[in-house]
């Protein structure tokens, strides 16, 4: 199986950080009108967007890409035909089965509204959902449920800490993927007696150990093994299913920082975020065709291949969106070539769009949120950027 680069660590100390575990593991039977779902995975460390929706027929991408070149659709190797003179990565077979089915669209160049090259600033930015760096202290998934409606909508936490896009004022649940927390586990035995009479932490340690408990044991006596990146997406969608299921889900993907040695290293990437989307599609059956599924990053990599074959800190990079409640189409946004003349500071691929006009898209088409809020709220100060396109989904 493949491994991805997430921790999991059991989080037993997700309540002394204010966050919610009430909910989370209690998979009830489904009960009034089906809510939509959305999960945001980010894919930390800068992911090489002309990797995944690979330019194929771009005259300059072969000269420039060097021996990360992938080969046309129907070659040896060749990347997996999206139309319109794009490929997905061969890596990508499951969201490519997405794709012909109408369940997969793509950005191809997508960056924040500041121009930055550092992973921490950058991905601050991705998440805050503002302008400029640190400028909210809390995250826009938060905001939007918040301007949702707060209590209608739940959020989880997939990991050992809850992302600043998840921090605010929404309660929200976590939990990090591990092996079952025993009975007689001394470190968890201690923080009970510790907490016993806690108000707060009490019960809410208790409940995250029993959501430890139901999502390693899946119900069935079944183990959620270390490298098993489907079985951790059926995982995460047991904790969206049922009347108190998730409805807004977090997943932060490390590893995509690929200054040598891309191509083997996003192999691997690229085929855990595949079975990950792949599972989750499975363990949420008839709730998949009321979710999307957004990957972004904080910013692409270098449209030329470096020295040590791979690719350095750039700009514009892809985004996916994913899920049973997507709209069939084909890319969002514009092109804008890898001519010499329109790489962003000689070097990058130059954005075309805001990654927030996307973000935007998907939270009013899909989770009910008003242009207004989303312009003041969501997004603060961010009028100017519209959703993309109307019907995304």
């Amino acid at each position: 199986m493949t491994c991805l680069a997430l921790n999991r660590r059991a989080l037993l100390g997700a309540a002394s950080a204010g966050l919610g575990l009430a909910f989370a593991g209690r998979v009830a039977a489904q009960s009034g009108a089906p809510r939509n779902k959305l999960v945001v995975v980010i894919a930390r460390g800068a992911m090489d967007g002309l990797s995944v929706t690979v330019p194929h027929a771009d005259p300059n991408y072969a000269a420039l890409r060097g021996s990360l070149a992938l080969a046309a659709p129907g070659e040896a190797d060749g990347v997996l035909d999206l139309g319109e003179g794009f490929g997905l990565h061969p890596a990508l077979t499951g969201m490519h089965d997405l794709h012909e089915q109408g369940q997969l669209r793509f950005a191809p160049a997508v960056a924040l509204p500041v121009r930055v090259r550092s992973h921490f600033d950058a991905q601050d930015v991705l998440e805050n959902g503002g302008e400029a760096l640190r400028q909210q202290d809390d995250g826009w998934l938060n905001r939007a449920i918040v301007a949702a409606g707060g209590t209608t909508l739940r959020g989880l936490s997939i990991g050992a800490q809850t992302p600043l896009i998840l921090r605010g004022d929404a309660p929200v649940s976590s939990w990090a993927p591990g092996g079952r927390v025993r009975g007689d586990d001394r470190i968890a035995s201690l923080l009970q007696d510790l907490y016993v009479d806690d108000p707060m932490l009490g019960p809410n340690l208790a409940s995250g150990l029993a959501t430890e408990n139901l999502i390693s044991m899946g119900g069935k006596g079944e183990v959620l093994r270390r490298n098993d990146v489907p079985g951790l997406g059926r995982a995460i969608a047991r904790l969206m299913t049922g009347a108190e299921g998730a409805d807004v889900v977090a997943v932060s993907l490390d590893g995509w920082d690929t200054h040598a040695g891309q191509k083997g290293q996003l192999q691997v990437r690229l085929t855990g975020l595949d079975q990950l989307v792949s599972g989750l599609k499975d363990g949420l059956a008839e709730d998949w065709s009321r979710t999307v599924v957004v990957v972004a990053t904080e910013f692409g990599r270098t449209a030329r291949t470096n020295g040590t074959q791979g690719t350095d800190h750039g700009t514009g990079s892809s985004l996916l969106l994913a899920g049973g409640a997507l709209r069939p189409g084909g890319l969002i946004g514009d092109w804008p070539t890898l001519a010499d003349n329109r790489l962003f500071d000689g070097r990058d691929l130059a954005p075309t769009l805001d990654v927030r006009s996307v973000f935007k898209g998907v939270l009013r088409d899909h989770m009910g949120v008003d242009r207004a809020a989303l312009d003041s709220r969501v997004f603060p100060g961010s009028a100017a950027e519209a959703p993309t396109m109307n019907g995304l989904v």
